[in-house]
């Protein structure tokens, strides 16, 4: 079965760099489940409904989320309206949504069949949010694991952190527990994706889907002066040299992983006059 984790959608240019990029993949990848971290496609920070609707329709079977899961008032209240979207699994019992769900894979190409079942579950770190905090994502995991291996071998783990460390020591503990962990969050692709002794694909950040020539996503000049002033600004949009970024894993019929390979796709700019209807539209 053949995998494709889209890298954090960024804005309203990674849902563009989505759409043009998804459809180049699929005419030249075999792809057959798409998982995608929409946790900053509205505005930056943050899934709105309508957004999670349309990328859904795109061709993302399941949405991910993480920090941002609570930012937009309108998924918060539909969370159970909406099953192909996920926060964190480690928040408070109380909190709206589903941190971890299996969805049957529908594409007739798959090699396990069209009836194969998907485990996908998301942890949140413990290093550097500060208006959310989940439980210790180390402590729940084995049980979070063992849980959804019951279901079915494919098991595919987003840890949506900060910290490098915490990325590494959570990728060792889960080794051989699933298909694959793929670090999200830092939104700068690292190059370090590979296959642990135990079977699992891990890579440490996938990246993100929005412009490249931008600070995470969000354009240069007002994150420069936030440094130099120390005043918060608002995300605003960064539209030059826009990529779908992520990772395609081949696992095989147990469970294991195969391969891993980076993708980076690079796509057309947005047209000038687009460019206006979206800023006038927001």
């Amino acid at each position: 079965m053949n995998i494709l984790y889209v890298a954090e959608i960024t804005g309203k240019t990674g849902v563009y760099a989505f759409k043009q990029g998804i459809s180049l993949l699929k005419n030249q990848k075999k792809i057959d489940f798409v998982v995608a971290c929409a946790d900053g496609a509205t505005g930056g920070g943050g899934l709105g409904r309508n957004h999670a609707a349309y990328i859904h329709k795109l061709g993302a079977n399941v949405l991910l989320t993480g920090e941002c899961c609570f930012y937009k008032k309108d998924l918060v209240e539909n969370w159970d309206k909406i099953p192909y979207v996920l926060r964190p699994y480690n928040l408070n019992d109380e909190a709206p949504g589903a941190g971890f769900r299996i969805y049957k894979c529908t594409s007739a190409s798959s090699s396990a069949g069209t009836n194969a079942r998907i485990a996908v579950a998301v942890l949140l770190g413990q290093s550097g949010f500060t208006r959310l905090h989940g439980d210790n994502p180390a402590a729940c995991l084995p049980a979070l694991l063992e849980r959804l291996r019951r279901e079915t071998p494919f098991v595919i783990l987003d840890f949506h952190a900060g910290a490098t460390a915490e990325k590494q020591t959570l990728f060792a503990a889960a080794d051989g527990h699933c298909s694959a962990i793929i670090g999200s969050h830092g939104k700068v692709q690292t190059a370090d994706e590979r296959i642990l002794p135990g079977g699992s694909a891990v890579i440490t950040d996938a990246g993100r889907t929005g412009s490249t020539e931008s600070v995470g996503g969000s354009a240069i000049a007002p994150r420069i002066n936030e440094y130099l002033t120390g005043i918060p600004d608002w995300t605003r949009e960064a539209w030059a040299k826009p990529e779908l970024q992520g990772v395609l894993i081949s696992i095989a019929g147990n469970g294991k992983a195969q391969s891993i390979e980076r993708i980076r796709v690079p796509v057309p700019e947005m047209p000038q006059q687009d460019k206006k209807d979206e800023k006038e539209e927001s």
